[in-house]
C-alpha cells in the first residue's frame, strides 16, 4: 500500500483533445462557457478525497467528521440541531448509501462514491428493437418516475465530462476510469429534498435532506440501470463518481446554473440530487430551457451574502480557481471548495444555507409561488427579489421547530441577510483573489 506522501493525484494526464478551439458556452448559458484551456477534472482533487490524501485538508478534525455519518456521537453536542437525536436523524438515511459503498469494498470499489454503482447479474439480451427514440425516452421518464424520480431529462454523453481518474482511499492510488465503448446518451434523474428540513440549515438536522436525497437517489439509479439493461442495452449508473454531474443536468433540460455552483430546477429550485444512467439506448434528446436564472443571480447575492465561510463568489463569471478542487478552463461563478468543507467540519454537518437562503427555493404548487418565478423571469426581477426579502422564507429556523417541540417560541434562531450586493464582502473577496494571484505569478 502506499503512504500518502507517495501518493501523486496528478499520475494521469488528461486528454488534449477535450477542450474547444474556442470559448463555448454550455448549452448557449453565457454564465457557464467552457474555454480552449478546459481540462477534465479529476476525482481525487474532490474536496472529500482530498480530506483522505492532501495533508492541506487532513487532520483529526476531518476524520472525526467522516467518522460521525457512522459514529453519530463524534460530534453531538448540546447545541440545537446538533443533538443526539438530530444526528440519528441524518445518520439514518445514510445506512443505505454505505452499505453500498462497502458491498464491493473487496474489489477496491466504493459504488455511488468513487465508482459507478456494480451491475447486479446483467443479463446477456439481444437488444430490443427501438424503431422510435422519441417513444423510447418516453417510457424510460415514465419509469424513472415510477421508481421515484422528481425530474428526468436526457441528453448526449460526452467524453470530457468524465473523471480522468478514479481515486482509491484503500490503496491510495488514482486509476483512469473505465466505461464501455459505445455510449451515446445520459438519462439524468432528480430527487427534491425536504423543504422543511432545509430551513434548519447549518444543522445536522437540515443534513437528513440530502442524506434521504442520496438513498433515494441511489434506488432509482440502479432500478433504472437495471430496467435498460433488461432490455439488451448497455447502463451504467452514476451517483458522486465517473462524471460531472452539473453539465448533464443542464444540458438534459433539468434547470439552469446559479451564482452558488449548484443546477437552479424550475420545480424544486436548487434542492436537488442528481444522478446519472449513461447507455447506448437509442433515447431522443431533450432541450435545455431557460427561465431567469442567470439574470436573476447577477443581481442577486442572497447564497453569496448568507455564506457562512464566504466561500461563493460575490463577482461575475471567470475562470478564476480559488484552489485544485476547483475545475480549469471554464468561466463560471466558482465556490471556494476549501473554505466550504472547512466549515463543515467544524459545525460537524454539512451546510445548506446556498440552497436554504436561494429564492428558487420554495414550494412551487402554491400560485403565489409560482408567481414570483414568473416574475423573476422578467423586467420585474428586482421587484421579485425585494417582495421575497420581506417574506423572510429564507431565515433559518430553529431545528427543535421542526421536531414539534412546544414550548419554546416559533422565531428564527438566524435571520438571514437579503439579496443586494455588499460592498465590503466583494471587496474582502477580491483583495484575497488579488493576493493568491500575486503569490502565484512567476517571478522575474
Amino acid at each position: 500500500m502506499m503512504t500518502t506522501k507517495e501518493f501523486n493525484p496528478d499520475n494521469l494526464s488528461s486528454p488534449n483533445n477535450l477542450a474547444p478551439e474556442q470559448s463555448e458556452a454550455l448549452c448557449g448559458f453565457e454564465s457557464i462557457t467552457i474555454t480552449p484551456n478546459f481540462e477534465p477534472f479529476n476525482q481525487p482533487n474532490d474536496m472529500f478525497c482530498r480530506g483522505f490524501w492532501d495533508n492541506k485538508i487532513k487532520n483529526k478534525m476531518v476524520s472525526k467528521f467522516f467518522r460521525s455519518f457512522v459514529k453519530p456521537n463524534e460530534r453531538s453536542r448540546s447545541a440545537d440541531g446538533f443533538t443526539p437525536r438530530d444526528y440519528a436523524l441524518r445518520n439514518g438515511p445514510w445506512v443505505v448509501t454505505e452499505m453500498l459503498a462497502e458491498m464491493q469494498k473487496s474489489e477496491d470499489r466504493r459504488d455511488g462514491f468513487w465508482d459507478n454503482f456494480t451491475a447486479h447479474i446483467p443479463p446477456k439480451l439481444d437488444p430490443v428493437p427501438i424503431d422510435d427514440p422519441e417513444q423510447a425516452a418516453n417510457e424510460v421518464k415514465k419509469v424513472a418516475k415510477v421508481y421515484g424520480a422528481d425530474l428526468v431529462g436526457i441528453t448526449n454523453y460526452e467524453e470530457r465530462f468524465n473523471y480522468t481518474g478514479k481515486f482509491s482511499a484503500r490503496t491510495m492510488s488514482n486509476e483512469p476510469i473505465e466505461l464501455p465503448a459505445g455510449l451515446t446518451s445520459v438519462v439524468v434523474v432528480a430527487k427534491a429534498m425536504n423543504y422543511d428540513l432545509i430551513r434548519t440549515s447549518p444543522s445536522s438536522t437540515a443534513s437528513t435532506a440530502p442524506a434521504i436525497g442520496y438513498a433515494d437517489d441511489a434506488v432509482i439509479l440502479l432500478a433504472m440501470a437495471q430496467y435498460i439493461r433488461s432490455l439488451g442495452y448497455i447502463a451504467v449508473a452514476c451517483q458522486n463518481d465517473t462524471n460531472l454531474a452539473i453539465p448533464y443536468a443542464i444540458k438534459a433540460g433539468l434547470g439552469e446554473y446559479g451564482r452558488n455552483g449548484i443546477v437552479i430546477t424550475k420545480e424544486f429550485g436548487p434542492r436537488v440530487r442528481f444522478g446519472r444512467v449513461l447507455t447506448n439506448m437509442p433515447l431522443q434528446h431533450d432541450e435545455p430551457q431557460r427561465f431567469g436564472v442567470t439574470e436573476t443571480c447577477k443581481i442577486c447575492r442572497r447564497c453569496a451574502n448568507n455564506c457562512p465561510p464566504q466561500a461563493i463568489d460575490h463577482g461575475e463569471p471567470s475562470d478564476y480557481t480559488f484552489n485544485r478542487s476547483n475545475i480549469k478552463g471554464i468561466v463560471k461563478w466558482t465556490t471556494d471548495a476549501e473554505k466550504c468543507f472547512k466549515f463543515w467540519v467544524s459545525k460537524g454537518t454539512d451546510c445548506a444555507n446556498c440552497i436554504r437562503t436561494c429564492v428558487y427555493n420554495k414550494d412551487f404548487s402554491k400560485r403565489r409561488f409560482r408567481l414570483l418565478r414568473w416574475m423573476l423571469g422578467t423586467p420585474l426581477r428586482k421587484l421579485a427579489l425585494i417582495i421575497d426579502d420581506k417574506l423572510r422564507l429564507h431565515d433559518q429556523l430553529a431545528a427543535h421547530k421542526w421536531w414539534g417541540d412546544k414550548n419554546v417560541e416559533a422565531t428564527p434562531i438566524v435571520w438571514a441577510e437579503d439579496h443586494p450586493i455588499d460592498p465590503e464582502k466583494v471587496a474582502n473577496q477580491q483583495r484575497v483573489k488579488d493576493l493568491r494571484t500575486s503569490v502565484a505569478a512567476p517571478s522575474h
